[in-house]
């Protein structure tokens, strides 16, 4: 685009040459030439700093919220450049009509993005968001890699406070909704799951008018919410209501095995992962597909391709032992999910290695307390908790004691990593499953690597 559209799609002043610019970036490690470089404020860095390295690595215009005095070089002033970048994504996204599915939720956001996206790219080349950039400045990067090759998109959606999701789909314009589920992650900015329930229904702003939206039929919260001008299909398991719904569910050696039930259609599906939660993700995943073309056995042969990315369960096979590691985030909803999974592999012992949840605020020691008392009713073996270096030791101590007021006998505590992998690696016999969970800013994946190095040594 040249530099006079984007000024006006951003309603901002247009200074110099009108060049055209043939790339779009936020970050001066990842700058090509002509790139239009938008010089972004944060609460630890301000963009406008490097306006100067921009052009020195080959930026063809530069867009900013002051003259920073940089001579020839074309300027677009804007009076917000985050908002700009916001108004630029959505002026991108009108360029191209296809379908595009919006999701969102408390848990399961990436899971279920990668899932859509792979069950529509078995009918169409599939842009989706990478990783988990799912923010006021990842969603739009997301949608500046839409060209005319691609036939639908996958964007993922997340928030902290009301009001972002709202802005979020207004800017991507989605054809498509899913809401995951409604639970308890940022309760402590939002106050209540009401509030985290009116916060995800704010992808309703953004949808496409008429546009289907997909809910879990078996959260409570979202099977009671009033939805107006839009078809709703529930997806889930238990609730007669979902008009998507898994049946003959059997967990394998391998992942799961079940029927996805859509209509008049029941298509056979083996997930090569484990946890009854991951079905949810699927049931969406196939259904947003179904709706857009996919042909049900298309879309379940896509489901059996899925790879869970990052540290989001995946279970790794070793010396006979079955590591889950889960070490991406973690909330009360994923944690009691976790061990559920944790229950459902076979094997002579369940060992769980838990750490602290993160922003819970107020219900914090309650929720924490409540995840230990679950690790012993469910029967688990052996309770490690951890703290690295001890930061974040309240929530790593209250699951210890919810686990010993409820009969939980065989416990341990450490903030290091490499004890930790020590006595891990002492304890683990053949035959044995192992959890690690915890959020991540506990660095989890510590005690994990060092539990691998440890147990590669003694092979």
């Amino acid at each position: 685009m040249k530099c006079s559209e984007i000024a006006r799609a951003c309603a901002g002043i247009s200074k110099g040459e009108d060049v055209e610019v043939t790339g779009i970036t936020t970050d001066t490690r990842d700058i090509h030439p002509g790139d239009l470089f938008i010089a972004l404020r944060g609460d630890k860095f301000d963009g406008h700093c490097f306006i100067g390295t921009a052009l020195e690595k080959g930026a063809a215009a530069v867009m900013c919220e002051h003259d920073a005095g940089i001579g020839s070089a074309h300027v677009i002033i804007v009076g917000d450049t985050r908002q700009a970048l916001l108004a630029l994504a959505s002026h991108i996204r009108r360029k191209y009509e296809i379908p595009l599915v919006a999701v969102t939720g408390s848990v399961g956001k990436t899971t279920t993005k990668d899932m859509t996206a792979l069950v529509l790219s078995a009918g169409y080349k599939t842009l989706k968001t990478q990783g988990n950039l799912n923010n006021d400045i990842g969603v739009p990067q997301t949608l500046f890699g839409l060209d005319r090759s691609y036939r639908a998109a996958v964007v993922e959606m997340g928030m902290n406070h009301l009001g972002e999701i709202s802005r979020l789909s207004r800017c991507a314009q989605p054809t498509l909704g899913i809401i995951t589920n409604i639970g308890v992650s940022h309760i402590e900015n939002l106050g209540s799951r009401e509030n985290i329930l009116k916060a995800k229904l704010e992808l309703l702003n953004g949808l496409c008018e008429y546009a289907p939206l997909l809910l879990n039929g078996d959260d409570e919260l979202l099977a009671g919410a009033v939805i107006e001008k839009h078809p709703v299909f529930y997806f889930g398991i238990e609730n007669p209501k979902n008009r998507v719904r898994a049946e003959e569910i059997e967990q394998t050696d391998r992942g799961l095995r079940f029927t996805i039930c859509f209509g008049d259609t029941r298509t056979p599906v083996e997930l090569p992962c484990v946890g009854r939660h991951n079905i949810y993700n699927a049931l969406a995943a196939f259904a947003a597909g179904v709706i857009f073309g996919i042909a049900p056995k298309d879309a379940g042969r896509a489901l059996a391709g899925y790879i869970p990315s990052g540290m989001r369960q995946r279970v790794r096979e070793m010396g006979g032992v079955s590591f889950i590691e889960d070490c991406y985030n973690a909330n009360p909803d994923s944690m009691r999910a976790a061990i559920d999974t944790l229950c459902d592999i076979k094997s002579k012992r369940r060992i769980a290695v838990l750490g602290s949840m993160l922003e819970l605020g107020r219900i914090s020691p309650k929720a924490h307390h409540e995840v230990g008392a679950y690790t012993a009713a469910r029967g688990i073996d052996i309770l490690y908790t951890y703290s690295a270096n001890g930061v974040y030791a309240a929530g790593a101590e209250m699951i210890d004691r919810g686990a010993a007021d409820n009969g939980l006998t065989d416990r341990r505590s450490f903030d290091d990593a490499a004890a930790l992998a020590g006595d891990l690696c002492r304890t683990l016999h053949a035959g044995d499953a192992v959890l690690f969970k915890a959020s991540r800013g506990v660095k989890m994946e510590d005690a994990l690597n060092a539990l691998y190095e440890e147990w590669k040594e003694n092979e």
